[in-house]
């Protein structure tokens, strides 16, 4: 699709001979493809629609100190899985196979009852208007920016899947257990590069995490019957008062040990220490030789880069593969496709 400057030069350069021609090119020219997502989309249609999402998960923390981490979770599962269309917050049916069944969601994404409440004020507000997918997106930014950290213009004009892909997130979403290798080979398929790895990671410096993604670090790291070498002495001792080795796996220890529920630049730090909670955390600074470990450094030492850097990969990673135009729709719940 064109953009206005793309089809001004065309329409320039044609030879234009009817008035049929002249009349195509200048409504190139006034309505520009909105195949590209841009952070005005709803400025007519739905102006309030940054306020009535930060005003719900605004609320919402009030009472979940957790739910930020897991709002930008959400996207995040949801973009690495057939672009960012909203497919994750579909519920089992006839024909689909929901995403939060899949092994990196099942017991373990959580927030969907937020979105709900956020999606619920917005169509009062905007009925039929404003897609679940750019939902979740306005509400990473929110969680973001209401626990201290940056704030960005996010791009709008998704919109919802009519179906999931409850293999494809099985396979696609990066695992706490996978090597350092196998994450950047997952971001590189959906066009994400080292610094948006290292950046997007730094988002683990909110919430929580379950036994489950790291006790293996604590006893019996790659069958040496020992604690991961990489991990903090005193830190593995705490952690292994959270998560006895014969416990449900299910307890859940913070994120960032530091400052659990503001957003900021310590997770970098943290690895510095040898304080990364998860395997796929602390690979970035403790994989010798990785390009990952120069950008720990730089974020460690600048908040303001870390803010910048973040803020920047979270526009990248909220462009993967939108569904824009006329391709799928905009739900009236995100929980189903309409009709269903």
């Amino acid at each position: 699709m064109e953009t206005t400057t793309t089809a001004r030069r065309r329409c320039s350069y044609s030879s234009i001979s009817s008035l049929l021609m002249a009349t195509i090119c200048v409504t190139l020219m006034i309505y520009p493809s909105h195949a590209q997502l841009n952070a005005t989309f709803y400025a007519t249609t739905c102006p309030n629609v940054s306020t009535i999402v930060r005003n719900v998960v605004q609320q919402a923390l009030q009472t979940d100190a957790r739910i930020g981490a897991s709002l930008i979770r959400l996207h995040f599962h949801d973009c690495f899985v057939n672009g960012c269309d909203g497919s994750i917050l579909l519920d089992n049916s006839g024909s689909i196979q929901s995403e939060k069944d899949a092994g990196p969601n099942t017991n373990s994404t959580r927030g969907f009852n937020v979105v709900d409440n956020i999606k619920t004020a917005v169509e009062n507000s905007c009925p039929a208007v404003v897609s679940c997918a750019d939902i979740l997106a306005l509400a990473a930014e929110a969680s973001v920016s209401l626990s201290g950290g940056p704030s960005w213009n996010v791009l709008l004009g998704r919109r919802d899947s009519l179906s999931a892909n409850q293999g494809g997130a099985n396979t696609s979403i990066p695992s706490p257990f996978e090597g350092l290798s196998n994450i950047t080979s997952k971001f590189s398929v959906v066009g994400l590069n080292i610094t948006d790895l290292v950046a997007l990671s730094g988002a683990h410096t909110f919430g929580r995490a379950q036994c489950r993604l790291f006790s293996n670090r604590l006893y019996n790291f790659g069958g040496t019957n020992n604690p991961d070498p990489t991990l903090n002495t005193s830190y593995s001792i705490s952690l292994q008062q959270i998560c006895p080795q014969n416990g449900s796996g299910f307890s859940v220890a913070n994120l960032d040990p530091t400052t659990p529920d503001g957003f900021d630049n310590n997770y970098f730090s943290n690895l510095q220490n040898n304080q990364g909670l998860l395997q796929s955390d602390q690979e970035l600074f403790s994989t010798t030789g990785a390009a990952t470990v120069s950008i720990v450094n730089s974020f460690a030492s600048s908040q303001a880069a870390f803010f910048q850097s973040f803020a920047q990969s979270m526009i990248n990673m909220g462009n993967i593969s939108p569904l824009t135009g006329s391709s799928g729709q905009i739900r009236s719940d995100c929980k189903k496709v309409n009709g269903s």
